[in-house]
């Protein structure tokens, strides 16, 4: 039977009085690659942030792995082998390209993934090892947000608007490097409004608005039209 690596069960999650996810339910498996796919502001980011307990869960569940905790915190996530690239990177910007990296993999879970297998993934980060994290492009702080989680080891990544602010171009090389991640056996959850990304690394989406799941299916069985009807502004 296939591990269970993160699954909401009919959660609500708030910020303060502002009340954002109502009954929102997912879940991704060990090895899927799934998307979450809707409109700016509907809740997607927030998905992350009930995981790490950014925002407030105030009913339903959240499973973690093995643990269903009552107050989700980030280090949960992190021991229990989630690694997240968080919206606008944050790469921090007083340490180097190689710095950076050695934060991911401060959780100390053991596994393929350390500095000689990232700059294998992405030998310009190997190139630019002494650079300052913050110096680098647009895409290369992407690489540099991935290759941080992957130091991690972990059993699933949650990239929350990876291709936000890249060129076609860098997109196209995201793919790929996301599928060669995903060969290799993490998960991934993807949130994201690129829709040509998410048709090639995607299996499985769900479809969010006003805080909750409205559709939700295999990738393969959808349209260009019919996924796009969900991300129209």
């Amino acid at each position: 039977m296939t591990m269970t690596l993160l699954e909401l069960d009919r959660v609500d999650a708030c910020y303060g009085a502002a009340h954002v996810l109502h009954r929102m339910s997912l879940n991704v498996k060990a090895g899927e690659r799934v998307a979450l796919i809707g409109r700016n502001g509907v809740g997607k980011t927030t998905v992350v942030n009930t995981v790490l307990g950014l925002a407030s869960l105030r009913g339903g569940k959240v499973r973690i792995g093995r643990r269903e905790p009552a107050r989700p915190r980030a280090y949960m996530a992190a021991n229990e082998g989630v690694a997240v690239v968080p919206q606008g990177r944050r790469i921090v910007a007083n340490l180097s390209v190689e710095e950076n990296l050695l934060l991911g993999s401060a959780v100390r879970r053991p596994g393929p993934w350390n500095l000689q297998s990232v700059y294998a993934l992405f030998p310009i980060l190997r190139e630019r090892a002494h650079t300052p994290g913050t110096a680098m492009s647009g895409g290369q702080q992407q690489m540099l947000a991935i290759g941080r989680a992957l130091m991690a080891n972990p059993a699933l990544i949650l990239l929350d608007e990876p291709t936000e602010g890249l060129a076609p171009v860098i997109v196209d090389q995201l793919a790929d490097i996301l599928n060669r991640v995903a060969d290799a056996g993490t998960a991934l959850l993807l949130i994201e409004q690129n829709l040509s990304l998410v048709m090639r690394v995607a299996r499985r989406y769900y479809a969010v608005a006003k805080g909750s799941v409205v559709a939700e299916g295999e990738v393969q069985h959808e349209s260009l039209d019919e996924l796009q009807r969900h991300v129209m502004v």
